[in-house]
């Protein structure tokens, strides 16, 4: 008699997630990301949130809301029994203690270290769990690469992730055998009707387009609210031309008072931050202060301690890069024109601030000109917590290069810059753009090209 095969309609399981700490640290809310299958956290990842949990970075944030919110779960049970996730058709969880497996991590990698100790408690839980597939979830390559040479299912954390990089919006087009008469209009009247120029499927708010009709060319932008395409002009800002297309469209954004969020990607030299800079000191007028920030990420995976000198100094090095566009513009003037002893002025009462990204973390942004460069190292929980920070009166420039990330963490597709793009195009606030030809020097442009 044949054996009788396993219903396939049969209810599957649900699967057991085991944490990572960069997981928590990417996303401290990622223990209700996983529907309706368990999470299990090692105690070992307590024990090095708990070493985070003092400091203002977002690595210490996360680790200290985490933490707040498995305790606010817990409730008076013990954590070493499965807890009900709050939200409706979630698993649950429980703390491992057991940081040993007959597959010792340890031994096999001859190394007593954390990641060892969660890959045991991973290996623990799925011996202890023979009929449930169990995945260890990190953000450390490595870690996966241990885990699956050691037949263990490893994931990276997905949730926030880009799908595909290579279809990341690029915020403008080009397209060929425009009519004459609609490049004529825009030329002599500075828009067209968008519906003699686009089809429906290329109408993006704020989108930027190159029109050309044989020899003939013309920069412009579609204008959701009065449905036309609007001439971009190639103008200067604070003593700062655009070189190229792509340049005039990032200018032409940022000078845009009507769009209160802007992204802009591009590699080494393209001119992302000197033109943010340069449109938020045209504008300075209409806000209180222009904030320059970026994140501090360690040289070299030190932490800035090993720096010497005082916390001012420690910081120096990191802020150089930001200090280095404002002397660029400074050195657009002479001593003796207005523009250079405004600058001046502006650094000295504040108007004009160059800090670690960390030093404005939790303050309300009202009346702000705010760019954020280097926004690639940025997770997309941090990209958030930003943008929800921003007040009346308030516009907010991301620039980076998705390509060029220093955190062990994020990569092309997980980053908060590729996230924010991904997720924001088309909206009637929002602009992006990507500069692809360096302006910077010959030798940069090589360096980008060849190596």
């Amino acid at each position: 008699m044949a054996t009788k095969k396993p219903s396939s309609s049969r209810k599957e399981l649900p699967k057991i997630f085991v944490l990572d700490t960069s997981v928590i640290i990417y996303d401290h809310t990622a223990i209700r990301n996983f529907a309706e299958h368990d999470v299990v956290i090692p105690i070992t990842v307590l024990e090095e949130l708990d070493n985070f949990k003092k400091g203002n970075d977002t690595k210490n944030y996360s680790a200290r809301e985490f933490t707040r919110y498995i305790d606010q779960l817990s409730g008076n049970n013990t954590l070493q029994d499965w807890t009900a996730i709050n939200g409706p058709n979630r698993g649950k969880f429980k703390i491992e203690m057991h940081t040993s497996s007959k597959v010792n991590a340890e031994r096999i990698f001859d190394d007593k270290k954390a990641d060892h100790r969660i890959l045991n408690t991973a290996l623990y839980t799925a011996e202890q769990n023979p009929t449930r597939r169990v995945v260890l979830v990190t953000k450390d390559i490595n870690l996966r690469i241990k885990a699956k040479s050691l037949s263990l299912n490893a994931e990276d954390y997905e949730t926030g992730k880009v799908k595909t990089i290579d279809e990341l919006y690029t915020g403008r087009s080009e397209i060929q055998k425009i009519k004459q008469d609609a490049i004529t209009s825009i030329y002599n009247n500075g828009f067209c009707k968008a519906d003699d120029v686009l089809k429906k499927d290329q109408i993006i708010p704020n989108h930027y387009y190159i029109l050309r009709n044989g020899n003939q060319s013309v920069l412009a932008r579609y204008n959701k609210d009065e449905n036309t395409i609007n001439r971009v002009v190639k103008s200067a800002a604070f003593g700062v031309i655009p070189k190229n297309a792509e340049q005039a469209f990032a200018l032409d954004a940022i000078m845009n008072p009507d769009l209160k969020l802007v992204t802009i990607q591009g590699v080494a030299g393209t001119g992302k931050t000197l033109l943010s800079l340069a449109g938020a000191l045209e504008q300075r007028r209409n806000y209180h202060q222009i904030y320059l920030a970026r994140p501090i990420v360690p040289l070299s995976n030190k932490d800035i301690g090993y720096l010497p000198g005082d916390v001012n100094s420690k910081l120096n090095p990191y802020m150089e890069p930001l200090w280095d566009n404002l002397k660029f513009i400074r050195s657009q003037f002479s001593e003796k024109d207005k523009e250079h002893k405004q600058l001046n002025e502006m650094v000295e009462n504040q108007k004009l601030v160059v800090c670690p990204l960390a030093y404005i973390r939790g303050r309300s942004l009202s009346n702000v000109f705010f760019i954020v460069d280097e926004a690639q190292n940025l997770t997309p929980h941090e990209v958030k917590t930003i943008i929800t920070r921003a007040g009346e009166n308030t516009k907010i420039i991301f620039t980076g290069d998705i390509y060029q990330i220093d955190t062990p963490y994020l990569d092309t597709q997980s980053n908060g810059l590729s996230y924010l793009i991904d997720k924001v195009k088309g909206q009637p606030l929002y602009a992006h753009i990507t500069l692809e030809k360096g302006e910077r020097s010959e030798l940069a442009n090589l360096a980008n090209d060849l190596l």
